[in-house]
């Protein structure tokens, strides 16, 4: 069964959008629809994990030094990467 509704867009997005509709010879209905559906699989599928939990008693990772900022924003941007790495 389908339901009608309202949805508010950004006047460029709709533009693209209708644009794209036509060019695939379909309707913006089903561009719509067809997005939708892959948002909400893509999420149901998406495992999430949570970031380990440290057990470490206190004190700096090795190799950080405080005394130098340079070294002390490389290694935070090293974490930072292995971070998104994991996320991938």
């Amino acid at each position: 069964m389908s339901v009608r509704t309202t949805v508010r867009l950004p006047e460029e997005l709709l533009r693209r959008a209708k644009r794209k509709a036509a060019a695939e010879g379909r309707t913006l209905t089903a561009l719509i629809e067809e997005g939708l559906r892959r948002i909400i699989a893509a999420k149901a599928s998406v495992k999430r994990t949570l970031p380990p939990v440290s057990k470490a008693k206190g004190g700096l990772l090795p190799g950080v030094d405080l005394t130098s900022f340079s070294k002390l924003e490389e290694a935070d941007d090293l974490e930072y990467l292995a971070r998104i790495k994991r996320f991938k």
